[in-house]
């Protein structure tokens, strides 16, 4: 395409070129400004008449403001908007970071849970800063502004995927950590639930009678084996040993499958469910389900539980309790049916042993005390005269 003809203005160094408007297709002049720069002959483009409401008064002024120095050419503006879109492009905000954690780990556990704390919590405040922005008083004000409306749990889980992020960004050499350590709160997770004979006995009646397909069932089935709401949630057919009397544990909280003991009400309770799904407790397309509250929250107020008590966690807490209370399972084998890593989990059960084994200490007491007063203990009569040599 030939050059276009220039039209010198009464300007000096100030032409234009005769086009066509963008927009409406009529005649329309294009200015443009010549200078030297460094001893180097520079044409630049001003601006359109209409579009840009260019004049040559206007591009003249422009002109000067180039040759001053005091306003960047074409090129150097272009070379500075490329500079920044490199730079944009090597920024890693906490954003980014998000992205690209969540394509790294597409089958993490707890993925939808994060995803909600992350857009909930996190995004308005850190999404567009880079870890290494962050100074102290943003985490503070993080804390303090969640602490007014949420349970410190919620705090502590903002406050450890924000840590996560970092760490994963720090990992992957995509950004630089922040010049502090991102402290955690301490919460007090040792919550331990029970329930009362009345109130056990009232909840296993509603979800013996309740209609729906799977809630009252795994109530029953966190009663019977302790399994933990997610676990429930995965169980697959293909888990259940029912020859052996065994239920796998796949991919549980702990991240090693495991096996539990399935005793004869876990056994009678999972072959009395139909077989719809791979999933024994699956959703509505047939795939894995994701929640059930309503129901649960709807069959614990029948029962006339506790607001507070939570439905299929608390009776993995009543399943601990009552096999601790009976003085028959110490703590390392209770330890193995709960799948904890650690016997520190299972210490807060420790006082319901206790009592047990108080319980049967007096029994010896009691036995001792009838002989002294001359009873049977035993089928046979005690004497507490002292053997003479």
């Amino acid at each position: 395409m030939p050059k276009q003809v220039r039209i010198k203005t009464q300007y000096p160094g100030v032409v234009y070129v005769e086009g066509t408007s963008l927009t409406t297709g009529k005649p329309e002049r294009i200015y443009y400004i010549r200078y030297r720069k460094d001893g180097k002959a520079v044409e630049e483009k001003a601006g359109r008449q209409h579009q840009h409401d260019m004049t040559p008064a206007r591009a003249a002024a422009l002109r000067a403001e180039r040759i001053l120095g005091h306003a960047p050419s074409n090129e150097a503006r272009r070379e500075e908007a490329e500079r920044l879109a490199q730079a944009e492009a090597n920024r890693w905000t906490f954003d980014r970071l998000w992205d690209e954690y969540k394509r790294q780990t597409p089958d993490l556990k707890g993925i939808v849970t994060d995803e909600n704390r992350y857009q909930l919590h996190l995004k308005p405040a850190f999404g567009d800063k880079e870890p290494s922005q962050l100074v102290p008083l943003d985490v503070d004000r993080l804390r303090l502004r969640l602490a007014k409306g949420h349970q410190p749990a919620t705090v502590r889980n903002a406050l450890e995927l924000l840590r996560r992020l970092v760490n994963f960004g720090v990992r992957k050499h995509l950004c630089q950590a922040p010049a502090f350590k991102i402290e955690m709160p301490r919460v007090n997770n040792l919550r331990t639930e029970d329930l009362a004979p009345d109130q056990l006995a009232a909840l296993v009646k509603a979800a013996l009678e309740d209609p729906h397909p799977h809630a009252g069932k795994m109530m029953l089935l966190a009663l019977y084996s302790g399994m933990r709401r997610g676990e429930m949630f995965r169980l697959q057919w293909s888990h259940l040993d029912f020859e052996r009397g065994f239920i796998s544990l796949v991919d549980p909280k702990g991240g090693q499958d495991q096996r539990v003991p399935m005793n004869d009400a876990a056994r009678d309770l999972l072959l009395s469910l139909p077989r719809t799904s791979d999933f024994v407790f699956p959703g509505r397309d047939g795939g894995q389900r994701a929640d059930i509250n309503k129901t649960l929250k709807r069959l614990k107020a029948k029962a006339g539980l506790p607001a507070d008590f939570r439905a299929l966690h608390g009776l993995r807490h009543v399943y601990a309790s009552m096999l601790a209370s009976s003085g028959q399972v110490d703590l390392m084998t209770l330890q193995k049916l709960l799948t904890h890593k650690s016997p520190n989990m299972v210490l807060r059960y420790a006082h319901l042993r206790d009592d047990a084994l108080r319980s049967a200490s007096n029994l010896a007491g009691e036995i001792v005390g009838r002989a002294a007063q001359g009873q049977e203990a035993g089928g046979k009569v005690v004497s507490l005269k002292p053997i003479e040599d």
